[in-house]
C-alpha cells in the first residue's frame, strides 16, 4: 500500500513489519508492549469515541503530556477521522494553555497525569470551546482515556473507513504553536504530506535499519522533530521504546540497547561535559592517560587513513577508556 497520510503508517507496518514490540513503555520497573496489531485496534477504538463525542472533520482536539504511547494513540486517532490535533509542552504556562486552546478553538484535551490536570484546570474557564477532558493517568474527578477504547461494533468500522477515505495528504493535520518568544504563539498549520513527506524522505539515509531494530525516545513528541522521528519509525518498522525521563536515559539505554536513538546537540554536550568533570576528578598516571585519549580522540579523522602508529594508539585507548566510557 502506498503511505500518503499520517495514520496510513498503522496498516503499512501491519502489512511489510509486522511488530510484536511496536511500541513499548515502561512502568512500575517493568517494560510494557504494544504489537502493531493491538495499535491498530486501540487507535480504532479511539477514532470511533471521538465521533460519538460529537468531533467532525475541522475540529481541534490539545494533547498536553509527555512523551509516551497514548500521545501517539490519540494522535493518530484524530487524524484519521479528520479532527485536527494541538500539540503543548507539558511544562507550559497556564497562560499558554489558555491562549492556544482559546486560539486554535480546541474541543477537548487529553492530559498526561493530576500535575498537568492541575494547571490546565484553571486555564479551562477562560476556554469556551472546551467540552471536556480526558487523562492517561487516572486523576480523581476527570475522565480516563480507557473508557474511550471500549468495543465497538462492526457496522462503525464501516463508518470509520468511510472518514478515513475522505480524507486528503494536502488537509490539515496539526497546528504547532511557536514559543511566543516574539510575542504572542503563533500557529504553524501542517499538513499530512509536510509531515509524511519528511519521514519517507530519510528512507534512503536508514536503508541500513532492519525491523529488527531497537530506537530510544526521549524528545517532547509536541515538538516537530519528535514527531516526524515517530512516524519515521513506524513507517520502518523499527520497535519504538519511550524513555521514562530524559533523567533515566542511561538507565534506559542500557535496559533497551537500541541500535540508535534521536538527539538534540545540548544532549551530546551535557554527555560530554560529565564525561570531562570525571577526568579532571583523576590524578597522576589516570588522569595523564585519560586526556591523552581525549586528544587522540580529537585528532580522528573518518575521512582518511589515520596510519599504523595512529590506530595502535587508539587501540590502546579503545582498552583503557573508551570501553568504560561505553559501559557508562
Amino acid at each position: 500500500m502506498e503511505v500518503r497520510r499520517l495514520f496510513d503508517v498503522l496498516p503499512y507496518q501491519q502489512e511489510n513489519y509486522p511488530q510484536a514490540e511496536a511500541i513499548s513503555y515502561k512502568k512500575d520497573g517493568k517494560w510494557h508492549h504494544y504489537a502493531i496489531d493491538q495499535i491498530i485496534d486501540i487507535v480504532d477504538k479511539l477514532s470511533l469515541s471521538a465521533l460519538d463525542l460529537g468531533l467532525r472533520k475541522g475540529d481541534k482536539v490539545a494533547i498536553i503530556s509527555d512523551s509516551r504511547p497514548e500521545w501517539a494513540f490519540v494522535d493518530i486517532a484524530m487524524q484519521q477521522i479528520g479532527v485536527i490535533t494541538v500539540p503543548l509542552y507539558p511544562n507550559s504556562t497556564e497562560e499558554d494553555y489558555q491562549f492556544i486552546c482559546h486560539d486554535a478553538e480546541v474541543s477537548y484535551a487529553f492530559l498526561s497525569d493530576s500535575e498537568i490536570h492541575a494547571k490546565f484546570k484553571n486555564a479551562q474557564q477562560l476556554i469556551p470551546s472546551i467540552k471536556g477532558v480526558f487523562t492517561f493517568d487516572s486523576v480523581d474527578g476527570v475522565d480516563n482515556w480507557n473508557s474511550l477504547i471500549a468495543d465497538k461494533k462492526e457496522e462503525h468500522q464501516e463508518l470509520l473507513d468511510q472518514y478515513r477515505a475522505e480524507i486528503d495528504e494536502m488537509e490539515l493535520a496539526t497546528i504547532i504553536y511557536t514559543s511566543g518568544t516574539t510575542g504572542t504563539p503563533k500557529g504553524v498549520m501542517l499538513s499530512h504530506h509536510n509531515i509524511i513527506s519528511n519521514a519517507k524522505g530519510v528512507e534512503d539515509a536508514f536503508e541500513m535499519i532492519g525491523a529488527s531494530y531497537k530506537v530510544l525516545c526521549f524528545l517532547p513528541l509536541c515538538h516537530i522533530f519528535a514527531r516526524t522521528e515517530l512516524y519515521t519509525y513506524l513507517f520502518l518498522g523499527v520497535s519504538i521504546y519511550y524513555a521514562q525521563s530524559i533523567e533515566t536515559i542511561g538507565e534506559n539505554l542500557k535496559e533497551v540497547k537500541p541500535q540508535f536513538f534521536a538527539t538534540v546537540p545540548r544532549l551530546l554536550e551535557k554527555i560530554y561535559d560529565k564525561i570531562i568533570t570525571k577526568g579532571y576528578e583523576l590524578r597522576g598516571l589516570k588522569r595523564a592517560l585519560f586526556f591523552w585519549a581525549v586528544k587522540l580522540a580529537n585528532e580522528f579523522d573518518p575521512e582518511r587513513n589515520m596510519g599504523f602508529w595512529y590506530n595502535w594508539q587508539l587501540s590502546i585507548a579503545d582498552k583503557l577508556i573508551f570501553s568504560k566510557w561505553r559501559e557508562a
